[in-house]
């Protein structure tokens, strides 16, 4: 009989370091190892039990990215299995040498980034091209979801990051929900004006005092969440214009991505693939709980609506794993981080993705 031990301290869907931790063992004798990710809808039956990586004894631990960034990348980098920021991971593998873990084509985290764009309402700035010569605050120049929003703005409308002056903040109102940064989210290229904030001021601050006239920034900043109308999205209706993007170009861009310690994969070759099958199935069953229960359980009054609009332009999977599906997205952030003279070189997949998991496909 299957042995199960689960300790959940809390309920956020984001949870807080090491707050939530399952263990379980498949059978006598499995391969144990530790998985850390964010507990999200599509890793939640990994977490609680329902799916199982075949052949291993695995202990989740649900973590904050930038404290997983960093704990592959300069610390000890003990678990087997990790979720990692896209671009972090491209910086240290281009510029640092790190080879200790290589990714896996499961992309756990994506979002578009037209609705990451705030203003100051006073500022007058009412489209992306009024941001030539203005000051863009943001709490990491070299993140993953900033290195997106500056590469969509050159492609889209013309603004590039020679174009404006960043300012970056000392503090991030986000920090609770996404960790310290890494190293990585924090490298500045040659060539653009980037000055730091004045000391004590998150990225809401910067906007509010006047020390910037807009800000990139991946999570919606306290200030507007408090309803401050000092501040407002470049983009009101960012649904529509993400909606789109997406029509035109077919990029839902990638925040996160699940690697695996190259160690590890190479003592335990069917590993990758036992790990791919698993999250198929735990995404699988998260399309299940939308589909049957996320009209009761999410308190949002048109979420069915939402579901089948999403569907209607994305597919039914619309966020799919595997390389083939993603290829056009990941190559774009690789064109844009060495675009902005972040990345030493344009990566390539089989560079960066573990041998072998290029073929992998969601059945």
């Amino acid at each position: 009989m299957k042995r199960r031990h689960f300790v959940q301290a809390g309920a956020a869907m984001l949870a807080s370091p090491a707050l939530l931790r399952a263990s379980r063992a498949t059978a006598q004798g499995g391969l144990p190892i530790t998985v850390s990710s964010y507990l999200l809808d599509r890793t939640e039956a990994l977490f609680d039990g329902r799916v199982e990586i075949e052949g291993t004894d695995a202990t989740f631990v649900a973590d904050a990215i930038g404290d997983m960034n960093t704990a592959a990348f300069s610390g000890s980098g003990t678990r087997e299995i990790t979720e990692l920021g896209l671009h972090p991971f491209m910086l240290a593998h281009a510029n640092e040498g790190f080879r200790d873990y290589a990714l896996l084509p499961i992309p756990l985290l994506r979002q578009f980034r037209h609705k990451s764009v705030f203003v100051r309402t006073d500022a007058g700035i009412k489209r992306p091209e009024d941001l030539l010569g203005r000051r863009i605050g943001t709490p990491g120049y070299s993140s993953t979801s900033l290195t997106w929003i500056r590469g969509i703005f050159e492609d889209e409308y013309g603004v590039a990051p020679t174009d404006v002056e960043w300012v970056v903040a000392t503090g991030d109102s986000s920090a609770g929900e996404a960790g310290r940064s890494s190293d990585q989210e924090n490298r500045l290229p040659d060539g653009v004006q980037v000055s730091s904030g004045p000391s004590g001021m998150d990225e809401s601050d910067l906007l509010l005092s006047g020390e910037v006239d807009a800000l990139f920034h991946a999570a919606t900043p306290a200030a507007y969440l408090e309803g401050d109308e000092r501040i407002a999205r470049l983009f009101p209706d960012f649904r529509s214009v993400e909606r789109d993007y997406f029509k035109r170009t077919g990029i839902f861009p990638i925040m996160h991505v699940l690697a695996i310690r190259r160690d590890t994969a190479a003592d335990h070759p069917w590993l990758a693939r036992a790990v791919f099958d698993a999250c198929s199935q735990a995404k699988s069953a998260a399309y299940r709980t939308k589909d049957r229960l996320g009209w009761a359980t999410d308190m949002l009054p048109w979420y069915s609506q939402e579901l089948e609009d999403t569907r209607a332009l994305m597919g039914r999977n619309f966020y799919p794993y595997g390389i083939e599906a993603n290829r056009k997205t990941i190559e774009t952030l690789f064109r844009y981080s060495h675009a902005q003279g972040l990345a030493s070189r344009v990566l390539s997949m089989d560079e960066t993705f573990l041998p072998g998991t290029l073929e992998f496909a969601e059945a």
